[in-house]
């Protein structure tokens, strides 16, 4: 699967999430924000909506460390 370029808003929605989840407190508003950002995201790029989805968690969970620095 090729690097995507996501939109910051969606990298942070994403961050939003994984810090609930982590937390035990993950709530219907915060997942449909996600997943509607993905899909909408996947549309406009033309890009499987599976492939944002775990390309984005990817990022956000287990981001690159060399792009990090």
């Amino acid at each position: 699967m090729a690097t995507i370029d996501f939109p910051d808003h969606l990298i942070a929605l994403e961050r939003s999430a994984w810090a609930e989840i982590q937390r035990g407190e993950l709530t219907v508003e915060t997942a449909r924000a996600v997943h509607e950002a993905v899909v909408a995201f996947a549309a406009e790029s033309g890009l499987a909506r599976l492939d944002v989805e775990m390309g984005l968690k990817k990022a956000v969970r287990h981001p690159d460390p060399e792009l990090a620095a």
